[in-house]
């Protein structure tokens, strides 16, 4: 069996102008695409617009790509271009577009076991809106981190250089963002009281978060584990840290609408054909 071409092969076929090039990798990249836009512009029609967008300047822009960066670390840095100039466009509209509601609750019922009782499903969906408020609340500039780290999977590395930043800026960001996501659902996935930290813990919420990055060493993360052996209370916040990043990397993407991928594939095929 042979194996799929490559993203590479599939850029060079669709500038040639074949259209089944064009369409595999609207199938490969345009869920990502679609989801981040959604998530970061909070409106489909604009989401619908990055996502055009993000692949005519692919499709325009395939000779001056760098073959050491992925063509999704490329695509993400396209569309988060996109995502800032339509921030600045809306500048007059509100902060907030409502529930995310086509995004996220969507995603998060995946997880959720159909045969769960009433109450538990009534637990679901206070967990589910507990998500939405906080990714919601965030600045753009640590929404963006955490979706691209926790939600698409890029390392930091990629996220680094999808937006620009330094690697040390990413982590940063992303530790903040993870702690204002946690703060906000903690009520809801922990039943250890939120208590006032004793006088000798540490912030074992940001060292769990660099630990997940590689970031502490050995002798750190083993004093680390020593006091949340010893300390409920810094148990269960590690705990609810540890449950809202699986839950974020759980979410899987979401089929973009037919009508946006016949606008965008006859967007493409527009451009396509007429390419040297």
């Amino acid at each position: 069996m042979m194996p799929p071409p490559t993203d590479h092969a599939l850029l060079d076929a669709a500038r040639r102008g074949d259209r089944s090039a064009i369409d595999a990798l609207l199938e490969r990249h345009q869920a990502r695409i679609y989801r981040f836009g959604m998530k970061m512009c909070r409106n489909p029609e604009d989401a619908q617009d990055v996502l055009q967008e993000t692949l005519l300047a692919m499709a325009r822009s395939v000779g001056d790509f760098r073959e050491e960066s992925s063509i999704s670390t490329w695509l993400y840095s396209i569309a988060r271009g996109f995502c800032v100039k339509k921030r600045r466009k809306s500048k007059f509209a509100p902060e907030r577009l409502g529930s995310l509601e086509t995004d996220i609750p969507a995603e998060v019922h995946r997880l959720l076991d159909p045969r769960r009782l009433p109450d538990e499903e009534l637990a679901d969906k206070e967990l589910q809106e507990a998500l939405e408020k906080s990714i919601d609340s965030l600045d753009p500039i640590y929404r963006e981190v955490l979706l691209l780290r926790d939600f698409e999977g890029l390392t930091a590395s990629e996220t680094a250089e999808a937006l620009g930043v330094s690697l040390d800026a990413v982590k940063s960001r992303l530790h903040r963002a993870r702690l204002a996501v946690r703060s906000a659902m903690a009520p809801l996935v922990s039943e250890e009281e939120e208590k006032p930290a004793p006088g000798g813990c540490p912030d074992v919420l940001t060292l769990y978060s660099r630990h997940l990055e590689g970031e502490i060493g050995a002798a750190v993360c083993a004093e680390m584990e020593k006091h949340i052996a010893a300390c409920a209370r810094c148990r269960a916040r590690c705990q609810t840290l540890k449950q809202v990043v699986a839950l974020c990397r759980a979410n899987p993407s979401e089929p973009v609408p037919e009508p946006v991928q016949q606008s965008v594939r006859a967007a493409l095929r527009r451009l396509l054909p007429a390419s040297p």
